[in-house]
């Protein structure tokens, strides 16, 4: 049986120059709800069981400022803390109850390539509901990093997470039967490469990609299906600057999964995908994946 301490990415906090003009894109365009808002950021809700998935947060330049996990249980939090104190994590808050509208406890570190990561256990949700071309949570994020390895033994190591499949530029580590929840890209600089979010199905990828575009935001790579993960895939550019990504059919995998290396993920010359329908990821998506870097926090950490 797979047994994590990490049971599932939660939401991510995107620092947006234009807190107003975001809001009204992933509320009307994207497909989420409000959820809370508390000291100018807005919590915006999926149709799942998480309180939120998203945090937008007024501030001078588009950036990703955390990522957040669920922890398994109190116990596993505070051990989890320990590990990223002892792996030289920056301390941004210990242990404590979260402020936050969602509630329950959480700590906040930042890892060694610059990453804030927020960890939390029993934090609000709610019933969960299926609607049809709405995103269900979030599927994966994505981080650019200059040294994969690294960053990858510190996600095995010390946050429990297993390496499912590693393709010649990206490292894919799971916390649950998703085949992943974080993706570790090579890149010249550390920051967000892109955000996924679940949809229900294929038909909910192809529906929202036609929203999308009845909008004005052309598809950036994709409709197509990946190789790692077996998941579709269409992603975009939002007012801002962030890549984003709907996907649906994420494989599940159990402990007789064996993962593969880059020379068993190759697709023939000019393909990208298992299908090999889309167009060439365009110019702006491509740069998109490396502008958005990590932002700094208000509050000084502290290294102990």
């Amino acid at each position: 049986m797979l047994d994590f301490p990490v049971t599932a990415l939660r939401s991510v906090e995107i620092v947006t120059p234009q807190p107003a003009a975001s809001f009204d894109f992933y509320t009307k365009v994207w497909g989420l709800d409000f959820a809370a808002e508390a000291d100018g950021t807005v919590y915006l809700a999926a149709t799942g069981r998480d309180f939120h998935v998203l945090e937008l947060t007024p501030g001078g330049r588009t950036s990703l400022r955390k990522v957040s996990f669920r922890a398994r249980s109190r116990e596993d939090l505070h051990t989890l803390f320990v590990r990223a104190r002892e792996a030289g994590c920056e301390i941004i808050s210990p242990p404590a109850l979260s402020s936050a509208p969602c509630g329950g406890e959480s700590f906040i570190v930042r890892e060694p390539q610059g990453c804030t990561l927020e960890f939390v256990h029993g934090d609000r949700i709610k019933t969960a509901r299926v609607v049809a071309d709405r995103p269900e949570r979030l599927a994966h994020v994505n981080i650019n990093s200059a040294d994969i390895e690294q960053l990858s033994v510190f996600y095995q190591q010390v946050l429990g997470f297993r390496l499912s499949d590693r393709s010649k530029l990206m490292a894919f580590l799971c916390c649950n039967s998703d085949h992943h929840a974080v993706v570790l890209a090579e890149a010249p600089v550390h920051g967000l490469n892109h955000v996924a979010f679940l949809m229900p199905d294929l038909e909910s990828v192809m529906r929202g990609s036609g929203r999308m575009i009845d909008h004005g935001y052309p598809i950036g790579w994709g409709v197509g299906r990946h190789g790692p993960g077996d998941n579709v895939f269409a992603y975009f550019v939002d007012p801002t600057g962030a890549v984003i990504e709907y996907t649906a059919e994420v494989l599940q995998i159990d402990d007789s999964y064996r993962a593969r290396g880059p020379g068993e993920w190759v697709w023939p010359p000019g393909r990208t995908d298992q299908w090999g329908i889309a167009p060439p990821k365009s110019g702006a998506c491509k740069a998109a994946q490396v502008s958005v870097p990590f932002s700094s926090w208000a509050t000084t950490g502290t290294r102990v």
